[in-house]
């Protein structure tokens, strides 16, 4: 069992809030909670969390505050509006989102000043599957006294946290974790096809490079759903991996570095989302290139 030293508030609970909130109280922490659409908290409700009727709400009654928004826009309206007014030098922020490493920062120096709250930026990586069975990937950026914190309370939701440096770094790294696996599913998606159209059995391809450099995550998990054409129910969605690249694009033009192969990815996917498919699982990328 988790040490219940903080009372925690858990803010989003979609396609990763749930299952993280879900093993938090399974752990034995308090958990307030709060989502846009009240209906998704029944099933952690039914678990032992505590509803709030608003996120203001939810801050005063939490020592750590940990947020799993959509997008940048997300994180900014809650802060804005919610979080700074109700937050105080005691208390701790954790944000889960994948968001901007520059609006990171910025949130963070606001709300440090106005109200003295502190902030991690802890993006996580492993999908829906490393957040039902606690193995994902953190990549953290703070104080080392609040990423001691953070590793204490999140303990339950990975195999591994790692302090990247001062807040906005676990965001630049996570847009780098982004990169690689954008890249990689497109890679895929574009291999399973020529594969299939050269009389190779598609479905034997992830078993095939097993173990191999070519292994990957992705292959073992979008390869054989690409091959077979299953693609739900959805555990990521396309919308996310191109709000990811279009950061990295965004990034690597303010820092004066290339990313051609990344600025490609972010054209294929707009591409692929664009046909309707934003909020659809990525391995439904085959279709860019299969024809039938």
């Amino acid at each position: 069992m988790a040490e219940q030293r903080y009372t925690l508030g858990f803010v989003g609970i979609g396609l990763m809030g749930l299952p993280l909130t879900l093993r938090l109280l399974a752990a034995g922490f308090q958990v307030n909670v709060w989502n846009r659409t009240a209906a998704k908290l029944d099933a952690v409700s039914g678990a032992g969390a505590k509803a709030s009727g608003s996120v203001g709400e939810l801050v005063k009654a939490s020592d750590v505050v940990i947020l799993c928004l959509a997008d940048t826009v997300a994180v900014e309206t809650v802060v804005k509006e919610q979080i700074i007014a109700n937050g105080s030098t005691d208390k701790l922020l954790i944000d889960l989102s994948s968001i901007h490493p520059e609006a990171t920062r910025r949130m963070a120096e606001e709300l440090q000043a106005a109200c003295g709250m502190r902030w991690v930026d802890a993006p996580v990586s492993g999908g829906t599957a490393g957040a039902e069975q606690g193995s994902l990937a953190i990549m953290a950026g703070g104080a080392e006294t609040d990423i001691a914190i953070a590793r204490e309370v999140l303990q339950p939701l990975y195999s591994r946290l790692t302090h990247m440096g001062a807040v906005g770094s676990g965001q630049t790294t996570k847009i780098c974790n982004q990169m690689i696996v954008s890249c990689n599913v497109l890679v895929i998606a574009e291999m399973m096809v020529l594969a299939k159209s050269a009389g190779v059995d598609a479905a034997k391809i992830p078993e095939a490079l097993a173990d191999g450099f070519a292994d990957s995550k992705p292959l073992q998990i979008v390869g054989p759903e690409m091959a077979g054409h299953r693609f739900e129910p959805v555990k990521w969605r396309v919308k996310t991996l191109l709000k990811d690249l279009n950061m990295a694009v965004d990034l690597a033009g303010k820092q004066g570095s290339a990313v051609p192969m990344s600025g490609l990815a972010a054209q294929l996917m707009q591409l692929h989302g664009s046909g309707g498919f934003l909020e659809q699982d990525p391995s439904t990328l085959i279709k860019l290139y299969a024809q039938d």
